[in-house]
């Protein structure tokens, strides 16, 4: 794979000067007056022709991202309002980004738009009891997973630490913890929120209209932008302790692996969690994929035999194991901060394709299996591909109607997508999508279903509203007529639109 991309280079650099000149002709170019009286001294704002333009409005991935000619560094949440104020008079589109891991073809319909950078509201501010936090709407989930745990305190949160903590708590934020607790959503307690006009308002589940609370867990990407939430909670038990194995298994084993994991699934207890990648790793096996399998258990020092046994005898290339703390998590599945997939590497496009399931067709996942040798071998530009298989435990999850929130989809077990990357090049693209949705349409054939069950903080963009919000006609109605109460002119509507 080429390290420099000469004509994605080029493509940058005419963006850059295009939005330089747009900023000029538009009359942008008086926002650091205009809005500027109008935000408090901490406030920036960052045009084109500013070395730090590039670092504000940088994504984890370059695949269908917004045209942006304005960034404003936002230091109060009443910035927040302000900017969305002057955005409406001026006419302007305008969208809030809190990590930059979104990846959705509705972002590229932002044409010279206005970011609304979040990343300095990132406080947390645990209350007198210690049952509840209030966090910035900025905040990345690394730093408050380290901020928490210096108080001897959790949250649900992502396993990712570069990512936000609030993007994908809005669409329900699945995790380790949610077998225990439910989704990241399910812990908030009021968000505090910029509604499409600009105002500043309160949102919980006690409000004489509860209704929007119920878009917020879900959907809230259409709603709002969230500047700050009150959300539960927990006591770290036996110091944070967490045992891992993890397992690497060649081709033959496919089978053996999928029946393993499905016999597990109807007695997996709320404390352990499985993730699994297929990916390339030549030290393992030169020729083809290995699916590397991490089994995690809170509270002990080794995972139970009960468990890691049947992963034994399913005959992997080799194991290891060793215990930690929850604050490894993200190390031992590579999301750390310092990981180059999922965290450092720039000049990336990176695409998912997920799928929600009730179980793995066997089948089914020798078809993945050679399909993504097929498409990942040699020196094809998908080589550093990875296909995530997602099986974090679900009894939290169930615990909780689901009417009770926007997310359709507590039903399913797993969720499994292929991350298609490859160095910007947008020629690429359409095979990357042809490639992802081959290998969506083979999962769902696989699940008897013929229902799409997309999460939405994986979506790609090109799903029908019911396969990302749900196929109950009165769920969809409901999020509509909320849509057409609180954003009327869809203003939010960069991030899986309704």
């Amino acid at each position: 794979m080429k390290v420099f991309n000469p004509r994605a280079y080029m493509i940058g650099l005419l963006y850059t000067i295009l939005a330089h000149n747009f900023v000029a002709a538009l009359g942008l170019a008086n926002i650091t007056t205009e809005l500027g009286l109008r935000l408090s001294p901490g406030a920036r704002i960052i045009l084109p022709n500013s070395p730090d333009f590039a670092n504000a409005t940088y994504r984890w991935s370059t695949f269908a991202e917004p045209r942006l000619s304005v960034v404003v560094e936002i230091a109060t949440e009443e910035d927040a309002a302000e900017t969305v104020k002057y955005a409406n008079e001026q006419k302007f589109p305008f969208i809030a980004i809190g990590g930059g891991h979104g990846v959705t073809t509705s972002l590229a319909n932002l044409h010279y738009g206005i970011e609304i950078w979040l990343h300095r509201l990132n406080w947390t501010i645990i209350s007198e009891d210690g049952d509840t936090a209030t966090i910035g709407g900025g905040i990345i989930a690394g730093n408050l997973i380290q901020a928490l745990w210096q108080k001897g305190k959790y949250a649900v949160t992502g396993s990712c630490e570069c990512t936000s903590y609030l993007g994908p708590l809005l669409g329900a934020g699945h995790a380790v913890l949610q077998g225990k607790y439910g989704y990241a959503m399910d812990q908030l307690v009021s968000l505090h929120l910029v509604t499409a006009d600009g105002e500043l308002l309160d949102v919980s589940a006690s409000d004489p209209d509860p209704d929007l609370f119920w878009a917020l867990q879900g959907a809230g990407h259409n709603f709002g932008i969230v500047t700050s939430v009150t959300t539960k909670i927990h006591d770290i038990p036996d110091q944070g302790l967490w045992a891992h194995e993890d397992y690497f298994y060649g081709r033959d084993s496919i089978e053996n692996l999928f029946e393993t994991w499905n016999q597990l699934l109807p007695r997996q207890p709320p404390t352990v969690a499985i993730v699994g990648f297929i990916l390339r790793n030549a030290s393992m096996d030169a020729v083809n994929p290995v699916v590397v399998l991490s089994l995690m258990q809170e509270n002990v020092s080794r995972v139970d035999p009960i468990y890691t046994e049947p992963f034994r005898n399913a005959n992997p290339i080799s194991v290891s194991s060793g215990f930690g703390t929850y604050r490894d998590i993200p190390r031992w599945l590579r999301f750390d901060f310092n990981n180059p997939v999922y965290c450092t590497t720039r000049n990336v496009s990176a695409l998912h394709f997920p799928v929600g399931l009730r179980r793995w067709n066997i089948t089914t996942q020798r078809m993945v299996y050679d399909a993504f040798a097929a498409i990942t071998a040699g020196n094809s530009s998908f080589n550093a591909s990875e296909f995530l298989l997602e099986g974090f435990p679900v009894q939290g999850v169930k615990a909780v109607p689901e009417d009770s929130t926007a997310y359709p989809w507590r039903g399913d077990n797993l969720i499994a997508y292929p991350l298609l990357r490859y160095y910007t090049n947008m020629s690429l693209d359409h095979t990357a999508i042809e490639v992802g949705e081959g290998f969506r349409r083979k999962l769902l054939e696989g699940s008897g279903s013929e229902e799409l069950h997309s999460y939405v903080n994986y979506a790609l963009g090109d799903e029908s509203p019911e396969q990302i919000y749900g196929y109950e006609e009165w769920r969809l109605d409901k999020l509509k007529e909320l849509k057409k109460k609180y954003d009327p002119e869809r203003r939010f509507s960069f991030y899986e639109p309704i």
